[in-house]
């Protein structure tokens, strides 16, 4: 496995090699670079890497730069001490966000992802070759494969594990899975914590929806984002709407269309 490997500060850059090499010892690290220029001269002149290793912010600016000013196919791995750029590191091929200090456990995890990504996709081409070549006017082994795998895919993207939020003049790391519900108000989305402690967020809940784990979160509806403990009774409302009880409790009811009532029901039965 080829790797680029982005980081500006030379101890960091040290301690990360170390670690690569331990959790893949048939790693060979191609370069270590320490600006978005160097990068993509580097990149213009070079094959894609199998793997791109890189921090946040290098000596002339953010890396996410390299992917908005260049295509770059290889996946990446973020590290960094901050919080606040995730969704712009998910638009950019990641397969993992990692916060600093990267910790063995953490790169190991992040390299098993991407050998599974890796693998589904090649799969998912050979299938979809196939599919191609083969009739189309029935579904056949190779589209329903195809479908699985695609499934499988979507499984193995990043979801976000905590939020940095604000308190006071002080700003913290909240997990996610202490959040209840998101409510979106006025332009501005609102965390709410399982405690009833509230924070604001700079995400839409259309980005949310792209980062939080599908499994645990569900839209009710165009103001809100419920985690699935916080979800505590439904019952039944007006022209087959339902309401929902979560907790914390809100201050307003809060209602699930008709048409959205069966994929809630369905996503709580898991």
């Amino acid at each position: 496995m080829t790797v680029l490997l982005l980081e500006d500060e030379y101890p960091a850059a040290e301690r990360l090699q170390r670690l690569l090499l331990q959790a893949a010892p048939n790693a060979q690290v191609l370069a270590v670079l320490d600006t978005v220029a160097g990068a993509l001269t580097w990149l213009a002149a070079h094959p894609a890497p199998d793997l791109v290793l890189s921090d946040i912010q290098l000596a002339d600016g953010l890396s996410l730069e390299i992917w908005e000013q260049a295509v770059v196919p290889s996946p990446v791995i973020f590290t960094t001490a901050f919080d606040a750029y995730a969704i712009r590191a998910f638009q950019a091929h990641s397969v993992a966000y990692l916060l600093k200090p990267v910790k063995l456990a953490e790169l190991q995890a992040a390299l098993a992802k991407l050998q599974q990504w890796s693998t589904l996709r090649v799969r998912s081409e050979e299938l979809k070759v196939d599919a191609t070549d083969s009739a189309v006017s029935t579904p056949n082994s190779s589209l329903l494969a195809l479908n699985s795998i695609e499934r499988m895919l979507d499984t193995l993207r990043p979801y976000k594990t905590r939020f940095l939020v604000r308190q006071g003049e002080q700003m913290l790391p909240l997990p996610v899975a202490e959040a209840a519900w998101f409510l979106s108000r006025n332009e501005t989305v609102t965390l709410v914590a399982t405690d009833g402690r509230r924070f604001v967020l700079d995400y839409t809940l259309e980005q949310l929806e792209g980062l939080l784990d599908p499994a645990r979160f569900f839209r009710l509806n165009r103001q809100i984002i419920a985690q699935l403990p916080s979800v505590r009774r439904l019952h039944p409302h007006f022209g087959g709407k339902l309401m929902v009880e979560l907790h914390p409790a809100p201050a307003e009811e809060i209602l699930v269309s008709r048409e959205k009532a069966p994929a809630l029901k369905a996503w709580l039965e898991g």
